[in-house]
């Protein structure tokens, strides 16, 4: 496990007027930054310290190595599969999550990434320049893919080290502390779009009033929610707005858990709708969850 800083230069994200949001990425010995927009700094590592009380967001999904780091996953991290079987969409790929008991698909051209690699959002707010923010985040999820890591190039905080913005990310994780599947549906949503895209703006932020049932294509049932973001004040020239999609479950173990996807609005190539909606439709339970 990297033990370097959460995100490079070890500058207060709030300093920046161009900051952008940053994700570093922790799989194993091998470490990835991924960046995300213009709110709070991405944060790939462990799985404690969230907040999802948030809300809404302002960031984007990069790749560029932490100092000391490897700017690659292993081989393994990276295989589709990993024990779950054929994909349910012929040529696409699966992802599986063992710490939630999930799996689901993705087109073949994603980057599937380590089970354990985790992906979440800073608070833009606060100091990492102090160890004792270190590993804290408002959002995150883990058994993530990465869609298109290559639509903007910048390094907005100024550390000499260029972000590449990813188009979309997806990934699953828990949501104890929520309601039902509903309610957990309707926060994952409407935080990974404040976290990702708007943070410190929530006035942007626009999201179903309530959650919707849902039944996955495995007959999983739970519960679904959008949340986009729309004119957020953006300062950072790869900033974006953004949307995200949030499907609450049960898993096998009865815990409350999510299937979450965040990608980038209003940008060529951005990921469709009608792709999301068929990726959520592959997500399924798989095995026996290791979080307890």
């Amino acid at each position: 496990m990297w033990s370097g800083r959460p995100y490079g230069g070890g500058r207060n994200p709030g300093s920046d007027g161009g900051y952008r949001a940053k994700a570093v990425a922790v799989a194993a010995a091998a470490a990835v930054v991924v960046a995300a927009g213009v709110a709070g700094s991405l944060f790939l590592g462990g799985g404690r310290g969230e907040r999802d009380d948030v809300g809404g967001g302002n960031g984007k999904a990069s790749a560029s190595a932490p100092r000391g780091a490897t700017a690659s996953v292993t081989a393994s991290a990276s295989a589709s599969g990993g024990g779950a079987g054929k994909p349910t969409v012929p040529g696409w790929k699966v992802v599986v999550n063992p710490e939630f008991g999930t799996a689901f698909d993705v087109p073949p051209d994603w980057d599937v990434e380590s089970p354990s690699l985790v992906i979440g959002f800073h608070d833009s707010k606060a100091d990492y320049g102090d160890r004792k923010n270190w590993g804290k985040f408002l959002i995150a999820m883990s058994g993530t893919v990465i869609f298109r890591n290559d639509l903007c190039l910048s390094d907005s905080d100024q550390d000499g080290r260029v972000e590449s913005t990813a188009v979309a990310v997806a990934g699953s994780k828990g949501a104890e502390g929520a309601e039902g599947t509903g309610d957990a549906a309707l926060r994952q949503a409407r935080a990974w779009v404040y976290a990702g895209y708007t943070q410190p703006d929530r006035k942007s932020i626009v999201s179903d009033r309530a959650a919707k049932p849902y039944t996955t294509r495995s007959g999983l049932k739970g519960s679904v929610a959008w949340a986009r973001s729309v004119n957020t004040p953006q300062k950072d020239r790869c900033a974006t707005d953004g949307k995200a999609v949030a499907f609450g479950f049960r898993n096998s173990a009865g815990g409350l858990a999510a299937w979450c996807l965040f990608g980038a609005t209003g940008v060529k190539g951005e990921l469709p709708d009608s792709t999301i909606r068929k990726i959520l439709g592959t997500v399924r339970l798989h095995g026996k969850p290791t979080e307890s």
